[in-house]
């Protein structure tokens, strides 16, 4: 009698258990008030605005009094130029709007607010090595989102008032004993012509010294790597209407600081097998208004333009900053 006592109590706490998982509190959305100034130029000191193909726009140093801003690892504009989606690697989504004057500059974001990731459960993950989000791709209302540490590539459906867990995970392909603890993926993104998911580690090198990466679907599916060119590291990338990938990268040292580079590479080297490569378009140090950035997205503007944007990562630090930061890219 006493053994059923006992079994019927664990099996009461194990149903008490289940139904208050199925009924977690969806997290709170921290609305931010984000005080915004305005970068006018890209060089400090320096009035110019042609830089290679890219012509700098203008930026926007962010902040607020908010302790959950910050760790900006990357974004997608859900609107091209004004609404758009992001994950932080401290785990957190986030949304929000740039503000822009008669010109089309950047002059603010509005509308801006936080949300915590949730587990399977509905329940917010607070162990930085389970919410590690670092890339992010965004498509027909499906936000695919590529975590390190726990190496995975999951899939949410897009809704800001009430992020819902992952409804899925993918097959990222790469072998997950070559993914390294904190250099997986960063760049999460859809080829504009194939339609193909492709994911880039930051920093996960083959025994070649190149970095993995893979087509997920589509033409060219399987694992290739791209070319490792200097100290730089790959931290985002986006695709160019005509089929390249622009990818982001960033390298530091306590000698030189924090450098960005973005680099073009070919569409016919993305795929199985293939060591893709291309050129440097954009390299700035810290002589320039940069930090350590993170995200990257293209999109068209109204009149035709091609814009590359950027935001950096502040670590939490206070001595680095929350970055936005806008270019038209040339010859496109």
């Amino acid at each position: 009698m006493r053994q059923f006592a006992c079994a019927a109590t664990a099996a009461l706490a194990l149903s008490t258990l289940v139904t208050a998982s199925s009924r977690a509190e969806q997290p709170d959305i921290e609305r931010i008030e984000i005080s915004a100034r305005s970068i006018a130029r890209f060089q400090i000191g320096l009035d110019q605005k042609i830089f290679g193909p890219l012509e700098f726009v203008g930026g926007l140093e962010m902040t607020s009094s908010s302790r959950n801003l910050g760790a900006l690892s990357a974004f997608r504009f859900l609107k091209p130029g004004s609404d758009f989606i992001g994950v932080a690697d401290t785990g957190f989504w986030y949304f929000g709007r740039i503000v822009r004057d008669s010109a089309l500059r950047p002059t603010g974001v509005e509308n801006f607010r936080m949300v915590q990731m949730v587990d399977a459960t509905g329940s917010a993950i607070e162990k930085k090595w389970q919410a590690d989000a670092e890339g992010l791709a965004v498509k027909d209302g499906i936000a695919t989102v590529g975590f390190e540490r726990t190496h995975r590539v999951a899939q949410y459906k897009i809704d800001p008032d009430n992020m819902a867990p992952p409804f899925g995970e993918l097959d990222f392909l790469v072998p997950r004993n070559e993914l390294r603890i904190n250099r997986g993926f960063e760049t999460v993104a859809y080829s504009a012509q194939k339609g193909s998911l492709v994911v880039v580690s930051e920093k996960s090198l083959d025994k070649s010294g190149n970095i993995f990466g893979a087509v997920l679907d589509g033409p060219g599916k399987g694992v290739f790597t791209v070319k490792r060119n200097g100290e730089f590291d790959i931290t985002d990338g986006a695709f160019l209407p005509d089929g390249d990938l622009l990818l982001l990268e960033r390298s530091f040292s306590m000698a030189s600081g924090v450098k960005m580079r973005l680099r073009r590479i070919a569409s016919e080297t993305i795929a199985r097998g293939q060591v893709a490569d291309g050129p440097v378009l954009l390299e700035a140090n810290m002589g320039y208004q940069i930090d350590n950035m993170e995200g990257l997205d293209v999109w068209q503007r109204a009149d035709g333009a091609l814009m590359v944007s950027l935001v950096s990562d502040d670590n939490h630090s206070i001595l680095q900053r929350n970055l936005y930061l806008e270019f038209i890219l040339h010859g496109d």
